[in-house]
């Protein structure tokens, strides 16, 4: 597969929502124009039934994990997944792995959550261990990263990285370690107003989870933010550097500032500007802004007229 270089993509919490209405969206953002579909692995939907899902019913769209949890399968499961898809899909499915968060891994699925490094790696050794057992052809592989040792473990061993709730520094900085070659398929919050305070409002609601996990404050830490932005919720520098909102022009000028800086795909995830019970979803405690809000991907879709 080779991935359209300076793409844009959506981002899609499938959590919630029944098959069909999972069938309109896939194949409304092919309509769109959009050239990949990601999804995360959450509480509701098993990883590699959903790819193929959103395969069966879409012609061209890529579909892409976002990522899927390595504690929900072993690796010879995955690589049967992920040859599966590619034997069935030709060239429309990527596979992308991670180490999710403690708070899902230990509390929700009841696993021992390890030194996320040293468990990757050992993951992707014993998927090279498997592949001699097996004859199909891999779909490519990216990992969700953030760190350094992380992106260095991707350029080595994967087609790329996929981080999430990353700036253009982050951008720019990933793609300074990582080099030319790796894919860098960033995701890109957006809430389509020119009110400050309903705009901030709204991405504190939706990146309230983010704030108390490690991996993604010590990211903002790392390329440039302070404890303090961390206070309250994320300062407003924090949130607008992590939520595009304003007019279109400045929306689309935040797309092109990750591009700039290497991104070879920029992952629209639309940030809900109502309120939790206005129609966000709230599952086991963790809060989604998951409904898409169709304003904004069709403003930006790149079939728009």
């Amino acid at each position: 597969m080779t991935m359209p270089d300076k793409s844009l993509a959506a981002f899609l919490y499938p959590d919630g929502y029944s098959a069909s209405q999972l069938r309109d969206f896939v194949m409304r953002f092919e309509e769109l124009g959009y050239a990949a579909l990601w999804y995360p692995e959450v509480l509701v939907y098993e990883s590699f039934t959903l790819g193929g899902y959103l395969l069966s019913h879409s012609k061209n769209i890529t579909v892409a994990s976002g990522i899927a949890n390595i504690y929900a399968r072993d690796p010879m499961g995955v690589l049967q997944a992920s040859q599966g898809l590619e034997a069935m899909y030709p060239g429309r499915y990527i596979t992308g792995l991670g180490v999710s968060h403690k708070s899902i891994v230990t509390d929700v699925r009841g696993h021992a959550y390890g030194k996320p490094m040293a468990t990757l790696v050992k993951y992707l050794d014993d998927m090279d261990t498997c592949r001699q057992h097996l004859i199909g052809k891999d779909t490519p592989l990216v990992i969700g990263a953030l760190g350094p040792k992380m992106m260095e473990l991707a350029a080595r061993r994967t087609d790329g990285v996929h981080p999430f709730n990353s700036p253009p520094e982050h951008t720019r900085w990933a793609r300074d370690l990582l080099g030319p070659e790796p894919w860098i398929c960033t995701a890109q919050h957006v809430c389509n107003t020119t009110d400050a305070s309903v705009a901030r409002a709204a991405a504190r609601k939706a990146l309230e989870f983010y704030f108390v996990t490690p991996n993604h404050y010590n990211n903002w830490l790392r390329v440039g933010y302070t404890k303090d932005d961390l206070e309250n919720g994320g300062s407003d520098r924090l949130i607008d550097a992590l939520v595009a909102w304003g007019t279109e022009a400045q929306i689309r000028d935040r797309i092109q500032q990750h591009f700039d800086a290497g991104a070879t795909q920029v992952i629209i995830n639309s940030v809900n500007l109502q309120s939790i019970e206005g129609g966000g979803i709230n599952l086991g405690g963790f809060n989604y802004q998951s409904a898409p809000q169709w304003d904004v991907f069709e403003m930006l879709g790149p079939n728009k007229a």
